[in-house]
């Protein structure tokens, strides 16, 4: 799979409503281009693809609304929508934020978020100027996951809350 075929494949992973194999995400993942940190600075509006892992639906009830990368050495990996309607950093659920880093997922150097309270890695690879493919990984996740993959569309500048 070429990159425009991976980016395509992307967009309909995307659309389905219905559990999505983690093996067809995995193609898409090694088709695409990887990342640098300073390429993915700024805010992210968060979803899940639903491949059945325990995770899956749990962040979207707690009210994630996605991620911010202020800098290198300040992301904030569970920004949540609180009942009244504003965003925050969850350090509790999160116990902490992160930092980002160039860090070798399947024989690939990727900007990848590291949890500063838990051993969570976030891997992302480009999907376009504007859209992220993710997948966390840790401590205790074998080569082969369980993996939960998800996406993160930038929020322009003039949009954010």
């Amino acid at each position: 799979m070429d990159t425009d075929e991976a980016r395509a494949r992307f967009a309909v992973l995307r659309a389905e409503r219905s559990a999505v194999p983690a093996g067809e995400l995995d193609a898409v993942w090694a088709a695409l281009p990887t990342v640098r940190v300073e390429e993915i600075l700024g805010a992210w509006r968060g979803d899940e693809f639903d491949t059945g892992h325990p995770l899956n639906g749990r962040l979207r009830k707690s009210g994630w609304y996605g991620k911010t990368f202020l800098s290198a050495d300040d992301a904030k990996p569970l920004v949540m929508r609180g009942e009244d309607g504003e965003l925050y950093s969850d350090t509790r659920l999160g116990k902490g934020e992160a930092s980002l880093w160039m860090v070798e997922f399947r024989d690939e150097s990727t900007a990848t978020m590291v949890y500063d309270g838990q051993p969570v890695l976030d891997h992302f690879k480009a999907v376009d100027d504007h859209t992220l493919m993710g997948i966390m990984n840790g401590k205790g996740v074998g080569a082969d996951g369980p993996f939960f993959y998800f996406v993160l569309d930038r929020i322009p500048a003039e949009e954010r809350p």
